[in-house]
């Protein structure tokens, strides 16, 4: 039997905590980065890494390739589309020794339905330019499956927060802001149970299954960060309404869609049981272990 090996294209922070998780287990791993240094990094870290990008395909992919038994996808696409697919979507259509492969997505392909729920059923309404390109990658993705037999799973990704990257730490570097917007709300979903929600996809394969990947408990921003600061014992920063908040573009894009996301697919199909149901249990652990 062949040892597992994963191969990542980008290694990003969700992308690395699975792929650890997976190394703890015994398994080989490989992945994708864009520059020497990084690539250097990696292999002193006992992960095989390959130079990738738009413009740069992997220099040898069917040596690259090689013994892959699982594929995670976790690159967004850009202007021009999903560079994964764009470049190595033959390659890996050959491959025949892939057993799963999942890419991750967002659940901003929904758009804005208003604070109503939406499950994997919905239908995709993408408000911007980024979501829009997000449903032509997940349909590039589906139709390598449905052309080719590519064992592909999606998975749409509510906000992703975990050590590192919480309302904790964003308190900690005094860059925490408390927005108000009535009635609108955040899904999230911490990244461990991520973690969790691809390795029981493993476990239970569906070719072509689409998984929505949130927590219990949408809820606005400025209540996360109020509580983050309850956790750290300091005065939570004042409460701004939206339309006087200082906020790049890109942060003020996110208040456009509101929208409450069903996870009953995978706590079903896949038996998850999230280690994290909710931001305060998320937050608390994180607080617990020192991160």
């Amino acid at each position: 039997m062949t040892d597992p090996r994963l191969f990542v294209f980008g290694l990003g922070y969700s992308a690395r905590v699975f792929a650890d998780r997976l190394r703890a287990e015994g398994w080989r791993i490989a992945a994708t980065c864009r520059s020497e240094e990084k690539r250097a990094e990696l292999e002193a870290q006992g992960i095989e890494a390959f130079l990738f990008d738009r413009g740069r395909p992997l220099a040898d992919a069917k040596a690259a390739l090689a013994g892959t038994t699982h594929l995670l996808v976790s690159i967004p696409p850009d202007g021009k589309g999903d560079p994964v697919l764009d470049q190595h979507a033959r390659d890996l259509a050959d491959l025949r020794t892939l057993d799963w492969a999942g890419y991750l997505s967002t659940t901003g392909v929904y758009g804005d339905t208003g604070g109503e729920w939406v499950s994997e059923a919905s239908w995709l309404k993408p408000t911007g330019e980024r979501q829009k390109r997000r449903v032509e990658a997940e349909r590039g993705w589906l139709n390598l499956y449905r052309q080719y037999g590519v064992p592909m799973h999606l998975f749409r990704l509510a906000g992703i927060y975990g050590p590192g990257r919480s309302a904790i730490d964003s308190v900690r570097d005094g860059i925490a802001k408390r927005v108000d917007k009535p009635g609108q709300v955040f899904c999230r979903i911490h990244v461990d149970d991520i973690a969790g929600t691809l390795r029981a996809s493993m476990a239970r394969p569906t070719l072509g299954a689409i998984y929505n990947v949130a927590d219990d408990l949408p809820s606005p921003s400025h209540e996360v960060v109020e509580y983050a600061c309850r956790l750290l014992g300091v005065e939570p920063p004042p409460l701004v309404p939206f339309d006087r908040a200082e906020m790049s573009p890109m942060a003020a894009s996110f208040y456009a869609d509101c929208r409450r996301v069903k996870n009953d697919r995978i706590k079903r199909q896949l038996g998850v049981s999230l280690s994290y149901p909710d931001y305060r249990a998320g937050l608390d652990a994180q607080l617990a272990a020192g991160l």
